[in-house]
């Protein structure tokens, strides 16, 4: 039998219930052994709540070198808003204690890359919670373009029409750029943006306009449009807002030579060129539940977390790296830069 690996949340937020559930839904090859957050008092407060749904007691740490130092970890899941991960990499990879990080890395494409160069340097590994790929409709899309069955890849369109309430950015911090480094790209759209890249190969040119609408009162951008040219010399476009009332689900739509494919949030549709559809995937979520921005399956962080322990256990590589995690960072520093430039701009 398989060992169960332990393993600390720290970062308490809006995804906790999520990354708990998940732990949980792994019957037995993950434990979540502690939580550590800046709060003793709130800390403690959720770990009462983690435990109840976990079904075991859960430690509260006292201190973040008190995880770091714990023999018993196998590793640990950072949580936490973007402007606190450099210290806290710092200090589990000179503990040798493997992360799985939320995403997104750092606030900017220039600390992520420490973040990265970090693990590498300590040999520690380092996973990114991207968890739509962990979508099973993503996981078949993705062996279908492998096997060539679809043929080549020539007209690609990235939606993520999403619904943000103004008492969402209202939280101090939330979509500023100290605190989370951007807003819609960083924030929401980067999972859409991390798994298209994922599907079609890296972006080479990208022309773009970002603004904040009417809205939001927030100081990034809720809406963010641009033509995309891709390396095998596709052309795309992109979509990301948190202003489309009531929200819509994300979408990417791939156009090949036999077929398009249509992956709307964990259903994909193919429509092959000769007059059939194919379509599968997992039950959907009600159209209603879509608007809440922690409304997704813990399935899916489910399927992240597990790969990252099975990768622990075998020396293999996660499914999504830190230095993969990168190429959606560069993606959204040349959206920005060619929205501020107003002139394309080549990754």
């Amino acid at each position: 039998m398989a060992k169960t690996l332990n393993t600390a949340l720290i970062g308490l937020g809006l995804v906790a219930d999520t990354h708990v559930q998940a732990i949980t839904g792994l019957h037995g090859k993950v434990r979540l052994k502690g939580v550590f957050a800046r709060g003793q008092e709130a800390a403690e407060k959720y770990a009462a709540r983690a435990a109840a749904l976990c079904g075991h007691h859960c430690l509260v740490y006292s201190s973040i070198e008190s995880v770091a130092n714990d023999p018993e970890l196998d590793f640990v899941i950072i949580a936490t808003p973007p402007n606190a991960r450099l210290k806290l990499v710092k200090l589990f990879a000179a503990a040798k204690v493997p992360v799985l990080l939320e995403k997104p890395i750092e606030r900017t494409t220039a600390a992520a890359t420490e973040i990265v160069k970090i693990c590498e340097d300590h040999q520690i590994l380092l996973g990114m919670v991207f968890q739509h790929r962990a979508r099973l409709a993503s996981i078949r899309l993705r062996n279908m373009i492998t096997s060539g069955e679809l043929g080549t890849l020539g007209l690609v369109n990235i939606e993520a029409p999403l619904w943000r309430s103004q008492s969402y950015y209202d939280e101090p911090g939330r979509g500023s750029y100290e605190r989370d480094g951007g807003g819609v790209l960083l924030s929401q759209a980067i999972h859409t943006m991390d798994l298209a890249l994922s599907l079609t190969g890296d972006v080479t040119e990208v022309q773009a306009l970002s603004r904040t609408t009417r809205f939001h009162t927030m100081e990034s951008e809720d809406f963010v449009t641009a033509g995309l040219t891709f390396a095998n010399g596709a052309t795309g476009s992109l979509l990301a807002t948190t202003a489309h009332y009531p929200g819509k689900p994300e979408c990417i739509t791939l156009h090949f030579d036999h077929a398009v494919a249509r992956l709307e949030r964990s259903k994909l549709h193919i429509y092959w060129r000769d007059g059939q559809t194919d379509t599968c995937g997992e039950n959907e979520l009600p159209i209603e539940s879509i608007n809440g921005p922690m409304e997704f399956k813990s399935i899916w962080h489910g399927g992240i977390i597990a790969d990252f322990a099975e990768a622990i256990t075998n020396s293999t590589q996660p499914m999504v790296t830190g230095r993969e995690g990168l190429k959606v960072h560069r993606l959204i520093d040349a959206l920005v830069a060619s929205s501020e430039q107003k002139k394309a701009v080549s990754l």
